[in-house]
């Protein structure tokens, strides 16, 4: 993939999406919960977060908020995480949330036997407005220069308008030489509404044509852009693995513009111990990831997203796939060792895991 110099662009990375507060219950359950911890998250933008404060790239995100205490603590939140606030827009609070509002997602993290719950509270969302023409996408790609865009069919399943503004943008991203990718994440509770899965086909088949990078897995490449093969179970094992670098192979067969392709490949053994790994094609060539059997969770909740900023920092730094799933793999497991959306681990972290190094306490 043609990577763009560092030294010539204002940021290497830019994310399109919505950022909700998370309020989490933490060992508890929300129904019972008396108190919650609050973070931020949103799938697009935890990788920019990741890859802001984990691997030191500069990062920004492109999203909308209203004007009122609560989107000014995910503000808050967000310039804690170092990630660039340059492209919020600010939306005029009615006072009661009856027109705009800022979104909420309560989330159990699960333990064992017990899966983990996300209730996302984002009907009329300021990000859910969102439309193409509110962002200046010539002055950012064109003027200011952006090495790398990342977005999702999370937000582009959010309105009719959010999945027209996601076209438009990667078309300028496009436009610009900038690398774009994308993560299908295929949610039917946000497609329902607008279409169901054939909208989702549409919609993404369309956003398709125009993406680099593209990451999801097999239900995913299903539901999404409607590709199948048999012999494929959500829960991975190694028949399914083979049956999904099948399903990869028709998806870049069509879309001849994909350079990249990458999943992560999880078997769920209980809530809080997972087999993981990954993979990413490119060149006509699958990488795997090193193996991460039994994994210990404390929350999954954004090891995916982890995941592909791990892959995109082993990308803009080595240009080498086996590199770049590995980082991929190793920072979505790390992720998952700790509570909230968003990473807390350190580069020098990462690398250590991928070389195989133990969870001995350090003095």
């Amino acid at each position: 993939m043609p990577i763009k110099l560092r030294e010539k662009y204002t940021f290497d990375q830019l994310s399109l999406g919505e950022i909700m507060l998370r309020l989490d219950p933490g060992e508890g359950r929300i129904r019972t919960a008396r108190e919650f911890k609050a973070w931020e998250g949103g799938g697009e933008y935890n990788v920019s977060r990741g890859l802001r404060k984990c691997f030191g790239l500069k990062t920004a995100v492109c999203t909308a908020f209203v004007d009122n205490e609560v989107g000014h603590l995910i503000e808050d939140f967000i310039m804690q995480g170092g990630v660039a606030t340059d492209f919020i827009l600010w939306k005029p609070d009615d006072g009661i949330g009856r027109s705009v509002r800022n979104g909420l997602n309560f989330t159990e993290r699960g333990f064992g036997i017990r899966g983990a719950v996300g209730v996302p509270d984002r009907g009329h969302t300021a990000a859910s407005q969102l439309k193409p023409g509110d962002f200046n996408w010539e002055k950012i790609f064109g003027e200011l220069g952006v090495r790398w865009f990342h977005t999702g069919g999370i937000f582009a399943a959010l309105s009719e308008s959010t999945a027209a503004l996601t076209v438009e943008a990667v078309k300028a991203a496009n436009k610009h030489g900038t690398i774009v990718s994308y993560d299908l994440n295929y949610r039917p509770s946000l497609w329902k509404s607008i279409g169901g899965q054939a909208k989702a086909r549409e919609v993404n088949r369309e956003i398709a044509k125009y993406v680099d990078v593209m990451i999801g897995n097999e239900e995913d490449f299903t539901a999404s852009l409607g590709f199948e093969v048999e012999g494929l179970d959500h829960n991975i094992s190694k028949i399914e693995t083979d049956a999904f670098k099948r399903m990869i192979e028709k998806a870049v067969g069509e879309f001849k513009n994909f350079k990249v392709a990458a999943t992560t490949l999880r078997k769920v053994i209980t809530a809080t111990k997972n087999d993981w790994s990954a993979i990413c094609w490119m060149d006509g060539k699958f990488y795997e990831s090193r193996q991460y059997p039994a994994l210990e969770i404390l929350d999954r909740v954004g090891g995916g997203d982890s995941f592909a900023s791990g892959l995109i920092f082993g990308f803009l730094k080595t240009g080498d796939p086996k590199k770049a799933v590995d980082y991929g793999a190793a920072h979505g497991a790390l992720a998952m060792t700790t509570p909230g959306d968003t990473s807390m681990a350190t580069q020098k972290e990462v690398e250590k895991v991928m070389g195989g190094g133990s969870a001995r306490v350090q003095r």
